[in-house]
């Protein structure tokens, strides 16, 4: 009978584990540099709104957890510490929301006008999500310290949220 080599044994449980990881990590992936750019230049569709949803460094260890957002029921993608999101939408009411564990809501009030910007901080504890809306200059210098561009529209999706 042969006896595990305890080494292999840890570097192919290390392995799986970086590849479960990077597998979870894949099912929302990160924008390019160019659209991180154009997304931090901060402007808007003629008529429509952009909603900003940052999550800026974890106050503690413990807030890593990932979380998905909803926007109006419709799936955005997983939130990570440190991203972002640009959700591109037409004027109107809209409300944030977490998913599974998470119940955390945020209704952005009143409703949202043509050609304005809307920047929501995002912090997930425990995995419940809180939300709230900052500043436009608050908002632009945590996404530009912080924060890199995560992509929410698969190919061939129309780019406004309806």
């Amino acid at each position: 009978m042969t006896v595990p080599d305890p080494d292999r044994s840890r570097s192919a449980c290390c392995a799986l584990l970086l590849a479960l990881t990077l597998a979870g990590c894949a099912s929302t992936p990160q924008g390019s540099p160019e659209r991180d750019a154009t997304a931090k230049a901060f402007g808007t569709h003629p008529g429509h709104s952009a909603i900003y949803v940052y999550r800026p460094a974890p106050e503690s260890n413990s807030d890593w957890d990932e979380t998905v957002l909803y926007v109006n029921r419709r799936l955005i993608g997983t939130t990570l510490p440190q991203t972002y999101f640009r959700v591109d939408v037409e004027p109107g009411e809209y409300v944030l929301r977490g998913a599974g564990v998470d119940q955390g809501k945020f209704e952005l009030k009143p409703r949202t006008r043509p050609d304005e910007l809307y920047f929501v901080e995002l912090r997930v504890t425990g995995g419940v999500s809180s939300y709230r809306l900052v500043d436009a200059e608050t908002g632009k210098r945590a996404i530009r310290e912080c924060c890199t561009l995560m992509e929410n529209w698969a190919p061939g999706q129309r780019p406004l949220l309806r």
